[in-house]
């Protein structure tokens, strides 16, 4: 009897440490990606065409919802004209319309639901003032650039005290991932929890390190 109830028992006591050495799932509690950007330039304007997925509502309040996916257009002019219509070719044809005015930011703004984000390239057309001017926007990513999931467990690897805080048998937060481009691609990660308080960092697209953190409270 006993020679049976000893493997039984050691088997009992490898269960619990399988159990904790399975990896948890982040990525389920992303509640805004931005994967891509594209950028076009010209003597006239600067288009960028961001891919975005995004939980609606969209709010900063620790629950990460569906998302839905979509691009964000900004064309900032060298001459600001009356108008502007931007226009993206997709798999199903021509997408895109007016842009409006943002005074925040000196830029003419557009967004539209996607069914699939280009990849590399995306033709692009912009119209004013009787004039049209056909481009191609290129992905600012380049082979060294980390995926988002890839930045993403860079952040939480870096935060991994204040990510185990949030962690029960569920994870008690969101996540806002973002690729940035400013004098050179940059990754943001937001971590947020339920009590409204987010730890901002940002981080090396290509090594994942952490340039700056900042928490702030919604």
């Amino acid at each position: 009897m006993k020679r049976h109830i000893l493997p039984i028992f050691f088997l009992l006591l490898l269960l619990p440490l399988s159990a904790c050495g399975k990896s948890y799932d982040y990525t389920a509690h992303i509640s805004e990606l931005r994967s891509d950007i594209f950028r076009a330039e010209t003597d006239e304007f600067t288009v960028t065409l961001s891919c975005v997925s995004r939980e609606y509502p969209y709010a900063a309040d620790g629950v990460a919802c569906p998302r839905s996916d979509l691009v964000e257009i900004s064309l900032v002019p060298a001459e600001k004209a009356d108008a502007y219509e931007v226009y993206f070719v997709t798999e199903t044809g021509e997408q895109g319309g007016e842009a409006s005015f943002r005074n925040a930011f000196g830029d003419y703004f557009f967004s539209e639901s996607v069914t699939s984000f280009p990849e590399e390239t995306v033709s692009m057309r912009v119209v004013w003032g009787g004039e049209t001017r056909e481009v191609t926007a290129t992905s600012v990513k380049n082979d060294k650039t980390l995926s988002c999931t890839e930045a993403l467990d860079r952040a939480i690897a870096a935060e991994k005290d204040r990510i185990d805080r949030m962690t029960d048998t569920v994870f008690l937060g969101e996540f806002h991932v973002r690729l940035l481009r400013r004098d050179k691609n940059y990754y943001y990660v937001g971590i947020v929890d339920k009590d409204g308080e987010t730890l901002s960092l940002l981080l090396d697209s290509e090594t994942g390190e952490v340039l700056a953190r900042r928490d702030t409270r919604v």
